[in-house]
């Protein structure tokens, strides 16, 4: 009787390994599923970034641009206004005082902008 007991425990044990197997390889393959949507999720964002870049690019260069006519105004305002000497003579020639105060307005709207 004995060996009758321990004839029908071994197949019991197997059965139970091997469903215990079935369950762990439908993990495996579900965590495989997910980890693989993860990546796909990785690569559209990378990509995403990279459709970006060249707007991002064309934003700089337009600004660049506008600082540079900015910068070149803001230069040749001041050439212009040191150019003008301020002394006795200016203060009493209407004339020329007249163009200093229309080189300073000129440098302070620009600056303004800067």
């Amino acid at each position: 009787m004995g060996f009758l007991k321990r004839f029908w425990l071994v197949p019991l044990v197997i059965g139970v390994v091997l469903v215990g197997a079935l369950f762990s390889i439908n993990d495996i393959q579900s965590k495989q599923e997910r980890a693989k949507a993860g990546w796909a999720d990785v690569e559209s964002q990378y990509q995403r970034r990279a459709d970006l870049i060249p707007n991002l690019v064309a934003t700089v260069q337009g600004y660049a641009a506008q600082e540079k006519s900015v910068l070149v105004e803001v230069t040749e305002a001041r050439a212009s206004a040191t150019q003008i000497k301020v002394d006795a003579s200016t203060l009493t020639d209407p004339a020329t005082f007249e163009k200093y105060q229309a080189a300073q307005a000129q440098l302070s709207g620009v600056l303004g902008r800067l």
